[in-house]
């Protein structure tokens, strides 16, 4: 074998045995899954809020693992856009569960406890980012494989039951409404706000539907959030006065309204069909409004990033501006980078959804969510 040829095949071999080692160091900071006793489990759907590393596996810029993403809890990149942890890792905490790992992490066959099928950058729409992430159907496609290799491994009775208790937790749509704005789409312009809410909402009442008919039972929401308010969404509002950008209300009000009244409708048709929908959009501008209040110093500029309040999609310098500003204290911002939350954000957003009043009439907060039968 040629010396380049010997060198080249030696940088693979370190390069696979080095994708796997890095991801596999987030599981440490739980105790082996089989030290858990506890009836439930957790699927995660949705989009960046609650990828935990999916995206590390397919072709894509949407990816967040390299520094300094990661680096307050897991002191490495865990391909987690977050300094962090995500709010459905606090949950999995809260609910005695170990820390639930991407579906596309290498070696993965234990579903015992749930998996993670999130993707950063995807919708409910398959036209939102194509060919770069794993869009909510695919995500649901992974679930109904993992389904079979339950009822496989612990046969068709036991799996049935762990199904039905199970909670199925969602992120999903604010990609949907940000994506023509960025790409100047005419998708928009062809469709009311009612219109393309409408599908987007289709398509994730679909999603439900079908697990339901796996023995899916549980399923909790966040709202859609700020969009606007976020550091990328301010460098949006062309005054560049700090302002929130007022493109995403119509579409994220809108989008509330019609999720819950979906899930109402479907908690009237479905037996046995219960949920949670946190209420997102509230959580997020009571700290934006009121961050001093919550034990933040900085609302509108991100920890991470650069240009007009760190707005560009630049943490790290792989997405194509190398030059990027890193906070000296993380815990005084809401904002991580362009658009995601900090650690401390996301503890106090799942605290809320775990154990707070729920912000929807007729739901559940997650705790109750986890322990009905």
């Amino acid at each position: 074998m040629e010396k380049s040829s010997f060198a080249i095949t030696v940088l693979l071999i370190f390069y696979c045995i080095f994708s796997l080692v890095i991801p596999a160091k987030c599981y440490r900071h739980y105790p082996h899954p089989s030290k858990y006793e506890t009836p439930n489990s957790l699927f995660i759907f949705g989009d960046s809020l609650f990828d935990a590393g999916n995206n590390n596996y397919i072709n894509t810029l949407s990816q967040a693992n390299y520094y300094p993403y990661g680096g307050t809890f897991f002191k490495f990149p865990s391909g987690r856009f977050c300094d962090g942890r995500t709010i459905p890792d606090f949950i999995a905490e809260y609910a005695k569960l170990p820390l639930i790992p991407p579906y596309l992490f290498p070696g993965n066959h234990n579903f015992k406890y749930g998996v993670n099928f999130a993707s950063s950058g995807s919708g409910a729409l398959i036209e939102t980012r194509k060919g770069t992430v794993i869009d909510l159907k695919t995500q649901l496609s992974y679930f109904k494989n993992v389904s079979i290799q339950l009822k496989q491994q612990m046969g068709y009775a036991d799996a049935k039951t762990l199904l039905s208790r199970a909670v199925f937790l969602f992120s999903v749509g604010s990609n949907d409404y940000s994506f023509p704005f960025e790409t100047n789409s005419t998708v928009l312009i062809s469709h009311t706000t009612e219109e393309f809410v409408g599908m987007v909402i289709g398509n994730i009442t679909e999603v439900i539907e079908e697990i339901y008919k796996f023995g899916g039972r549980k399923f909790g929401f966040l709202s859609l959030g700020q969009l606007g308010c976020s550091p990328s969404g301010r460098v949006l509002e062309r005054g560049n006065n700090g302002a929130c950008f007022e493109g995403f209300t119509p579409f994220v009000k809108s989008h509330n309204t019609q999720l819950s009244m979906r899930l109402k409708k479907l908690e009237t048709k479905r037996k046995g069909f219960k949920y949670s929908l946190v209420d997102f959009y509230s959580l997020a501008e009571e700290r934006i409004n009121n961050p001093l209040k919550y034990g933040f110093k900085e609302a509108k500029v991100a920890c991470c990033g650069s240009g007009p309040y760190r707005g560009h999609p630049s943490c790290g310098g792989r997405r194509g501006e190398k030059e990027y500003e890193l906070c000296e204290n993380v815990t005084d911002y809401i904002f991580f980078d362009f658009t995601h939350p900090t650690e401390k954000v996301n503890q106090q957003f799942a605290k809320e959804a775990w154990s707070g009043k729920p912000g929807f009439s007729g739901t559940y907060n997650l705790k109750a969510l986890f322990e009905s039968m």
